[in-house]
């Protein structure tokens, strides 16, 4: 091997000039001595850069030593008074820990988690007191993500604040035993509207929206919606947190799009909720490495400032070697033990870092704090964050886990399930915490009290100044927004029309009138599509050239198809959010544009268009959080069904995303078959989410569209509308006499149940009638809320479910549900049928096949539907049972071949 190939880290590197060697060596030596470390990094920096220019194949080392990234003479000044701020911030610790403590009396037992804010107690109240904006700031707010399980810290510090009172405290995790003073577990917004911004708790999900949060802000200021430049994403994650995919998979994109104005700050306790986070290795060096790796800007604050003296005064690199050696499951034990143990399992494992602490107590080497409970580090971490261009930072702060909550808590395995505190645990903390409470007042271990002590007090009045300057409270949700008139009747009038002779699915149907949409004005310039890289399927393609992909670096290439018409164009106004192939990713896109009205007041009308397997299947904890932060657009589950998909196979055909969807209470579904629907049901979702009148305007708008052609009728005279969106409408009667029938059918299934109609009067003599059911969950919420009204308030008057009434109307006979899903979505209306009802579905895993014999294969399409509504006629003993067989033998009904519900074509 030639000595230029060799690692120059391996102990067999031969160097094959050492002296010119030392005296690089030493030049940078003199540049840091005489001009600081900082500039000591910019030069190596420039050194590696011009490396790679020259093509030296020298990797950019992506870990740094286990300390400080900055330096101690490089930190800037703390500006606050620090005495001040550790005051109350230990009764905010108190609080917080009484909040939890005061929820686990025996009659109640509800939980609530002690150790998490206790260690990232200095991270928020830094952050709190001298960095995050609130909604008055003239700057405008920032969005700052808390982390889940430390929302005790954010209530008591809100009691302090005057925002939450002692009852409210007392009502944690009992929403609505102690209604109206009940507060919610964890950070969800749809439970405290006025308070929490952001749902974190599921944990990995925080992470990707934040980075999303800050794509859309400056998404909102290249399209001149409104000024976001100061506007500041701020995240806290927690170490463990970071194994999710979801806190990882978007890294590249944080950077690739240069969101300067994001900075994640991973509390870095080095525990999960079981254990350690790498016991056997180092997680800070690991995230250095894989956030360096991505592209971002990379803070550590491992370190407090009782380490500065030690590592200025290790010239041997003694206990520099030790921090870089010594294992995190090592660091977890030593804080779980005492200074004399880590003086001898520390330090005492090398001499030369033992005599660095000889002259130092147990007590001093115990008081040896970790960066992240340290003011100043924090503080020029965050400043520096802020300061930094260019690129996302994120900041690794090493804390313990239970700080301050004594020996029983601190580092601990089980300190994140550690929910109680002893009398004796209590006087410990109460001392730790400087708190002037008796020790009578802890007797009743439950009963401890909260701690507040007067408005008029110093602390207090320092605290609440330091939010006014800042621009009010944070975490606060506000709902104000800039009202927006309406689309008008013009922007639906296409929809209305039909499509004559020509073929067109109702995804391509859909798209046209997205395209009305967004020139209606004001209102249309507030539509953003979201769409993952499936454009050219769904019909967005035609977008291109006009509305244009939003990229904040533009476009700098020359475009393969720039001669094209439809184009592929980038540009830093776009309008289209087109995320790649990343549903996890436009999930949070979507929810930082649908909750825009709420964290910036301005309208965003976030429509994303995916393939509806890809959607409630995938991403539906997303769509849960989504609904969770009051999240308002519509999901457009395009290609839908289990079997319009021609060709395509199981892991891409629907059946179910609709059954998933109705458990998502802030979800309201539609499963349309011809334009006109949908374009009434986008009316009225339209009107609902921004119209300001509607009384439930927080939910999103699912809809699923079919890719497969066919002649769209215009829409009906007098066509029931109302039934239309409350979920089913009468579609076609008919003028055969004879035993009759009701067709219930959804979407796609609906020319099959008109052609069954025809088959049954034309073969049969047997008379049905057809409904269009747009919703079968819409049908369902309304049976289950009436049945719900009338056993429940019994001395009202009943209510009779819409669905039950309408049919009740009809002409009688069975009543026969079919869809292109599972037998599980017409299903859901069962107990509400007034009779005898029979479904048809596509149950098994999906297969390539063409629609017609897919169909004939789950037994769902027009012939299966006219056996299936003899065989309950049969049942009746309206015709003979004979003549079940019959048709089956007709049809050659289990012969896929023998299928003909269907067409060919259609994007795929």
């Amino acid at each position: 091997m030639a000595v230029h190939d060799q690692d120059p880290y391996s102990e067999h590197y031969v160097d094959s000039d050492p002296q010119e060697t030392q005296e690089w060596r030493e030049s940078l030596d003199a540049v840091i001595d005489e001009r600081g470390r900082q500039r000591g990094r910019d030069v190596m920096l420039s050194l590696l850069k011009r490396a790679k220019e020259r093509h030296l194949g020298v990797p950019m080392v992506p870990v740094t030593d286990y300390v400080n990234t900055i330096a101690p003479e490089d930190e800037a000044d703390f500006p606050g008074d620090e005495q001040i701020e550790r005051r109350y911030r230990r009764w905010i610790r108190w609080n917080a820990a009484m909040t939890v403590q005061r929820a686990q009396r025996p009659d109640i037992s509800v939980g609530g988690h002690i150790s998490s804010y206790a260690s990232q107690a200095s991270l928020y109240e830094v952050g709190l007191n001298h960095f995050f904006r609130g909604y008055d700031h003239p700057s405008g707010p920032d969005q700052v993500f808390f982390q889940g399980h430390a929302s005790p810290g954010n209530y008591a510090r809100a009691y302090l604040q005057g925002q939450l009172t002692a009852e409210e405290l007392d009502g944690f995790r009992q929403q609505k035993s102690k209604a109206p003073n009940g507060l919610p577990s964890y950070p969800h917004p749809r439970q405290l509207q006025e308070f929490w911004q952001f749902p974190t708790v599921s944990m990995g999900l925080g992470p990707i929206n934040a980075i999303w949060q800050a794509n859309f802000n400056k998404y909102l200021a290249n399209r001149g919606i409104k000024e976001t430049a100061d506007s500041h994403v701020w995240a806290y994650l927690g170490d463990g947190e970071m194994d999710e995919v979801e806190s990882r998979g978007q890294l590249q994109f944080a950077a690739n799009n240069n969101l300067d104005n994001l900075t994640f700050v991973v509390n870095c306790n080095l525990q999960r909720l079981d254990g350690p986070v790498r016991g056997n290795g180092k997680i800070i060096q690991e995230l250095e490495s894989f956030f360096r790796g991505a592209g971002w800007h990379v803070i550590k604050v491992v370190w407090g400032r009782e380490w500065d003296d030690l590592l200025a005064r290790d010239e041997s690199g003694a206990l520099l070697n030790l921090m870089n050696e010594t294992p995190d499951g090592d660091f977890q034990t030593y804080k779980a033990e005492s200074g004399g143990f880590v003086r001898e399992h520390f330090f005492g494992r090398d001499e030369r870092a033992l005599k660095l602490v000889e002259d130092y107590t147990d007590e001093q080497i115990w008081g040896l704090k970790r960066g992240g409970h340290d003011y100043s580090k924090v503080y020029a971490a965050y400043q520096a964050a802020l300061e930094h261009k260019g690129q996302p930072t994120v900041i690794l702060a090493k804390t313990v886990k239970g700080y301050g909550l004594g020996t029983h808590f601190e580092g601990r395995n089980a300190t994140h399930q550690m929910k109680k505190l002893t009398f004796e645990d209590l006087k410990t903390f109460r001392d730790e915490m400087q708190v002037p409470i008796t020790d009578a007042r802890l007797e009743g271990v439950y009963d401890a009290p909260y701690y507040h002590p007067g408005e008029d007090d110093e602390a207090i009045e320092y605290m609440q100044e330091r939010r006014r300057a800042l621009g009010g409270f944070v975490p606060e949700r506000r709902s104000k927004y800039t009202q927006l008139d309406l689309p008008e009747d013009k922007a639906f009038a296409a929809t209305t029309k039909g499509s004559g002779s020509q073929e067109v699915a109702t995804t391509m149907g859909f798209v046209r009138l997205l395209k009305d949409l967004m020139r209606a004005g004001e209102f249309g310039k507030r539509i953003v599509p979201i769409i993952p890289d499936e454009a050219r399927t769904f019909g967005v393609d035609a977008f291109f050239p006009t509305s244009k992909i939003y990229n904040p670096n533009g476009q700098h290439y020359m475009s393969v198809d720039r001669e094209l018409l439809l184009a592929y164009r980038e540009s830093e106004q776009g309008v289209i959010q087109h995320v790649g192939i990343n549903e996890a990713g436009a999930m949070a896109a979507f929810t930082a544009a649908g909750t825009s009205y709420s964290s910036h007041g301005e309208i965003i009308v976030p429509i994303y268009m995916y393939y509806s397997m890809f959607g409630f299947q995938r991403t539906a904890d997303a769509m849960w959080a989504a609904a969770d932060q009051l999240a308002r657009g519509f999901l457009i589950g395009a290609t839908a069904g289990r079997t319009t998909l021609a060709g395509e196979g199981l892991q891409h055909m629907d059946g179910h995303s609709h059954v998933i969807a109705n458990t998502n209470p802030a979800v309201v579904s539609y499963d349309p078959a011809y334009v006109y629907e949908i374009g009434h049901i986008i009316r009225a979702g339209i009107e609902r989410m921004y119209g300001g009148q509607h009384p439930d305007p927080d939910v999103m708008y699912y809809l699923t569209m079919y890719n497969e052609p066919m002649v769209q009728p215009s829409e009906p005279e007098n066509l029931d509308i109302d039934g239309l969106l409350k979920g089913m409408y009468y579609l076609r009667g008919t003028d055969q006499e004879g035993p009759r029938v009701q067709l219930l059918a959804s979407g796609v299934a609906v020319p099959w149940a008109l052609h069954a109609q025809e088959i049954l009067a034309e073969d049969w003599g047997v008379a049905a009638e057809v409904w269009s059911v747009t919703s079968w969950s819409e049908l369902r919420r309304d049976g289950l809320a009436a049945e719900e009204h009338t056993w429940s308030k019994p001395s009202e008057e009943p209510r009779v479910p819409y669905l039950t009434d309408k049919l009740s109307g009809s002409g009688g006979g069975p009543f026969i549900g079919v869809s292109d899903y599972s037998h599980s979505l017409p299903d859901m209306i069962r107990p509400f049928v007034p009779g005898d009802y029979a479904t048809l579905g596509a149950d098994a895993f999906g297969i390539s096949d063409t629609r017609p014999a897919a169909r004939r294969f789950y037994l769902i399409d027009s012939h299966s539907i006219v056996v299936r509504a003899l065989e309950r006629l049969a049942v009746k003993g309206e015709v003979d049972r004979a003549v079940v067989q019959q048709a089956i033998d007709r049809y050659d009904l289990h012969n896929p071949k023998s299928g003909v519900s269907g067409t060919a074509g259609g994007d795929s």
